[in-house]
């Protein structure tokens, strides 16, 4: 949880700074067409200038998708297929980020958002892996 919390927080204070780079303004008091503003950064396909998901995958994406957390281990899942999907585009999210501590703080991460009864660590990371690569490939491709 805390490495969720962490990321949160970077991902609001890089918005909260990129902001303030949008009210630049022209020599005539106009907004600066060349002016960076959140909406131009870090804005990744398919997503709102926060970098959040706003759209669901298709039927067959999130199918595919929930088959591979099954074929990973049934217990990712758990019967709870909104909460997988959510949780799945919630790793997609923290991927358009330039997380501290690269591919390794993102497989924690994973590890740390996928939980279970039968898991309340988390599936360990060797699972968290999968199921990092398993929300790249079928939720998120492009990132």
């Amino acid at each position: 949880m805390r490495h969720c919390t962490s990321a949160a927080v970077i991902t609001a204070a890089a918005l909260l700074a990129l902001t303030g780079c949008g009210s630049q303004s022209g020599t005539d008091g106009s907004p600066d067409p060349e002016a960076t503003t959140v909406e131009t950064v870090g804005k990744a396909p398919g997503s709102d200038a926060t970098g959040i998901f706003p759209d669901p995958p298709t039927p067959a994406e999130r199918q595919a998708y929930l088959d591979a957390l099954d074929a990973i281990d049934p217990d990712i899942v758990h019967g709870k297929e909104d909460k997988a999907v959510s949780r799945g585009r919630s790793t997609c999210q923290t991927l358009t980020t330039d997380v501290p501590g690269g591919r390794e703080a993102l497989i924690d991460m994973t590890n740390t958002r996928f939980t279970s009864p039968a898991h309340p660590g988390g599936h360990g990371v060797a699972t968290a892996e999968q199921i990092l690569n398993a929300a790249h490939t079928h939720l998120c491709p492009e990132f």
